[in-house]
């Protein structure tokens, strides 16, 4: 048996979305032989300390791992300073993680694939980061001569896998990041303009975010770092739904998981330009025509009014 990665669960006050996230978790074909630590934080708030308590009751029931160890908060953290401590702690120990939050829902071979990329690229310096979610791309374009997986510039944050050599370059410093970008270097973050990366720093700078995965990303970028991504998703998140601190209420990232495991990875270790060039306009395009976004931002506000 190879050496897996421990896995990471993070969770904080949804009993449902966690309970989701472990059955499919259970499924995984290498569940058994994993060890999996479950980090919950304390509640935030006096409204949130039933939810936690509900969540703890869960977690601690959990079977079919090779081992299970749960580290609960006293006091709220926050997401990202939770993941940033977990993170650290496992990769000193173990010198790899597998992560998940407690909104995702995965493929039986998810696993598998992260373990099999950690083992493939583990010296691979350039590649800091592994993805298991794709944006819902065309199928007309998965079935165009396009790789099952690839190489690509920004990191995904809906389960991931990295290495202790590549999350010593995590820098938690926003002006230590900023600092370092020049008006080329915006652009090609942001993906040619088409994604809102920059906004999402600018906005953790000045206190509207308190993102961990923005500052993860930038700190792969400045390295010229690669992650590793599957054409087609390997876990879905459920937490657009209204129920998370972070997520809103949409369907724009909703994806089928693919239901296939992973057989190969890329062979050259650089960004792969076609595949880039899809996910621009994905990028561009996902918002869709006035009407359609009216119509969202109609049913956003229903759902939020109802989730209250």
């Amino acid at each position: 048996m190879q050496n897996l990665a421990p896995v990471a669960l993070f969770v904080y006050n949804r009993p449902q979305h966690t309970l989701r996230t472990l059955k499919f978790l259970q499924q995984n074909s290498l569940a058994e032989d994993s060890r999996l630590f479950i980090f919950s934080d304390g509640a935030k708030t006096k409204k949130d300390e039933e939810k936690v308590a509900e969540v703890r009751r869960i977690v601690a029931e959990v079977e079919g791992f090779k081992s299970i160890k749960i580290i609960t908060r006293d006091s709220n953290m926050g997401l990202a300073n939770s993941i940033i401590s977990g993170v650290s702690q496992l990769v000193n120990d173990y010198g790899q993680i597998i992560v998940f939050e407690d909104d995702l829902v995965t493929s039986p071979h998810t696993l598998t694939y992260f373990n099999d990329a950690l083992n493939w690229f583990r010296t691979e310096e350039k590649v800091m980061h592994i993805g298991a979610y794709m944006y819902p791309l065309p199928e007309s374009v998965a079935e165009n001569n396009l790789p099952e997986t690839f190489f690509y510039r920004a990191a995904t944050s809906w389960g991931w896998a990295t290495w202790k050599r590549a999350w010593q370059h995590f820098e938690p410093n926003i002006d230590t990041l900023i600092a370092q970008f020049d008006k080329a270097k915006k652009n090609d973050f942001s993906i040619d303009g088409s994604m809102n990366f920059w906004k999402q720093m600018q906005e953790f700078k000045a206190g509207k975010n308190n993102s961990w995965a923005i500052r993860w990303y930038a700190s792969i970028f400045l390295k010229n770092g690669l992650t590793l991504n599957p054409f087609k998703s390997l876990v879905q998140n459920i937490g657009h739904d209204g129920s998370g601190i972070h997520s809103g209420v949409n369907d724009i990232y909703n994806v089928s998981i693919n239901p296939q495991p992973i057989s190969q990875f890329p062979t050259v270790i650089a960004e792969d330009k076609k595949v880039y060039q899809t996910i621009k306009n994905f990028l561009a395009k996902r918002k869709g025509s006035m009407s359609m976004r009216i119509k969202r931002f109609v049913k956003e506000r229903i759902a939020r009014y109802f989730s209250k």
